[in-house]
């Protein structure tokens, strides 16, 4: 009886998923694209400082190796002959940067995530040597505005910040990639021969790839100050790039030897495994951030309303290139664990959706969690997270559905956006990810909207797709895309419920709150990082402390009177960590340390009244 279920499944395909939350590993039957078994695992994140966002790449690559391990052990319980797994494909967060040593297999700096925005500095210096400050100086070659979003800033900050890592460049041992890069380098030998390659999806969003030519452009590795040979081998998303080989930590090591065969950039991989293949087809995918991808066939169009142009695929290394624009935001399922890590209003990410459904409305409350500043269409790196309209009767029920609203208003501005793009509006949208299971969302959406939300029975389109790819891979071949042998799709539909007037009415009120967000950030750094009492507490208590003594000056000493008239100038300057004293009416500036300030100022009101240089 298992002998023939084991014959009848037939070839099987592995997913490795790695994302920013979780990572996971999935089996698929090549045949019919049924999903057997998977296992996930969450990643940690780290927040070093305000706006930086780290993992750790050998957490990420134990837990690949855990997740294998454990949907192996699941499918041995099923009966599945493991052996049956032909090829392995790899889908990835992309553009989070890793640099290690090649001779030792160690990172050299732990992995800066796509939402990191320490960049920022780095991104202003950049645009200054670029003509005209142009964000959008490169997109005719990258498809993208110089933004915190993409590797090559991330990768220049290294370089400038991690003496580890200029030495190992020097000493020619450092390997530059993506999270793809990283887990193949690993997955294939790692320091014993791993192949060190990227495929032609997650190369599109360096910032050092250039999306005509399809290689990497030494022109923009030289304005970037990026040594070219750290860069990995750039090669189709469908091809054989080496063998597994298990870390032998594990128990089974039973995928040694199985190809890794395919490798998409989680977006590119959704729009496959969604099988949109044709030019004008979209998708929506709702994991960390949210992210809409539109084919273009074989022609690159330039968006000319905040969005990206992107590689989606190569499906082979003879077979042409495919492009999307593409709408990125930041923060979707990144606001639900927010919920839940941060103001502790939830146990369970699942739990927002019963409480959102409890409400029905968010009563006039507006969320925009520009946490990692706005990405398309506006590219706006100053504006932070607020949450507006909040009265005596919210409560965290509202806060939670203005949550789930903030990911569909984000949705809709994107959409927009890819409407005037292209010309022909969408008739419907097709989404996936790992949001798709909240019903409150996807109903949401599609009042929003105004159009149908369709939604796969089978969500994980992510990690089929980059088993599609792999099982297709020449030297593979388990799995046919020719249009005609693909496995029917069913649908969940969601239609609109909402008139279109008060659709609209939202949407304004959102776009009035998503202004009010921006410009709260700038990049200028505290004096040292240091924090101080003149930062802590308000400037108004300094000055209006010190006008109170001028008031009363008539009562005390001429001398008195100099030493509030300077206390009171010295309130109004230290904001800065350049500050400017007069003394016998010459202007004198001075560089000090913030938590030397206060010290200053109680000298300065000393008896003799005299400037003090700061130590």
């Amino acid at each position: 009886m298992a002998a023939s279920h084991r014959v009848v499944l037939g070839p099987l395909v592995g997913s490795i998923d790695q994302g920013t939350s979780s990572t996971r590993f999935l089996v698929f039957n090549a045949k019919t694209a049924e999903l057997l078994s998977h296992h996930q695992v969450e990643i940690k994140q780290k927040f070093p400082k305000e706006g930086w966002v780290e993992q750790d790449p050998k957490e990420i690559l134990q837990s690949v190796y855990e997740c294998v391990e454990k949907t192996c052990e699941k499918l041995n319980q099923l009966n599945v002959d493991i052996t049956n797994i032909k090829a392995i494909g790899v889908s990835n967060q992309r553009e989070t940067t890793v640099v290690w040593d090649k001779t030792t297999g160690e990172p050299l700096y732990d992995a800066i995530v796509w939402l990191d925005l320490r960049t920022q500095p780095t991104v202003e210096r950049l645009l200054k040597i670029i003509p005209g400050e142009n964000k959008s100086f490169f997109k005719t070659r990258t498809g993208l505005p110089l933004s915190t979003y993409f590797s090559a800033v991330k990768l220049r900050w290294l370089l400038d910040n991690v003496e580890e890592i200029r030495q190992a460049v020097r000493d020619g041992r450092a390997m530059f990639g993506t999270i793809d890069s990283w887990l193949i380098w690993s997955l294939t030998g790692g320091k014993n021969g791993g192949v060190h390659c990227t495929d032609i999806t997650n190369a599109s969003r360096t910032m050092l790839f250039n999306i005509h030519s399809l290689e990497w452009d030494s022109e923009l590795c030289h304005f970037f100050d990026v040594p070219m040979e750290i860069l990995p081998k750039v090669r189709s998303s469908s091809e054989i790039y080496g063998l597994m080989k298990m870390c032998p930590s594990l128990k089974s090591g039973a995928l040694t030897g199985v190809p890794i065969s395919g490798c998409l950039g989680d977006q590119s991989a959704a729009l496959v495994g969604q099988m949109c293949f044709k030019d004008g087809q979209a998708k929506n995918t709702y994991g960390t951030g949210c992210f809409l991808l539109c084919n273009t066939g074989q022609k690159p169009v330039l968006s000319e309303h905040g969005l990206l142009t992107t590689v989606a695929y190569k499906l082979g290394r003879d077979k042409p290139v495919c492009y999307a624009l593409e709408g990125s935001v930041a923060i979707a399922g990144a606001v639900v664990r927010w919920l839940r890590d941060n103001l502790g209003i939830v146990k369970s990410s699942s739990e927002v959706e019963k409480l959102a459904a409890e409400v029905g409305t968010s009563y006039g409350c507006y969320f925009v969690p520009a946490f990692s500043g706005l990405y398309a269409p506006y590219w706006e790196p100053s504006a932070r997270g607020i949450i507006c309209g909040l009265t005596q009767f919210t409560n965290k029920n509202h806060i939670a559905f203005a949550a789930l609203e903030a990911v569909c208003f984000q949705t809709r501005e994107i959409l927009d956006a890819m409407n005037k793009d292209c010309g022909i509006p969408l008739s419907e949208l097709q989404v996936d990810g790992g949001m798709t299971n909240n019903k409150i969302l996807m109903q949401l959406q599609a009042d929003i909207l105004c159009i149908p939300v369709v939604k796969p029975s089978m969500p994980e389109t992510t990690a089929l797709g980059a088993a599609m790819a792999a099982g297709a891979a020449e030297g593979v071949g388990v799995w046919s895309l020719n249009p005609g042998d693909l496995t029917a799709v069913t649908w969940e539909r969601f239609e609109p419920q909402i008139n279109p007037e008060e659709s609209e009415y939202r949407y304004a009120r959102w776009k009035k709150a998503v202004m009010k967000s921006m410009g709260w950030e700038t990049s200028e750094p505290q004096a040292n990082g240091d924090s101080s009492i003149f930062s802590s507490l308000p400037l108004g208590f300094y000055i209006v402390s010190s006008m109170i003594m001028l008031i009363g000056a008539k009562y005390i000493s001429e001398l008195k009177l100099k030493q509030c008239l300077h206390m009171v100038y010295c309130a109004v300057q230290v904001t800065s960590s350049e500050r400017w004293y007069k003394k016998d009416g010459i202007k004198l500036l001075v560089k000090i340390p913030q938590r030397a300030a206060l010290a200053l100022l109680m000298r300065l009101s000393s008896k003799t009244c005299h400037i003090i240089p700061p130590t």
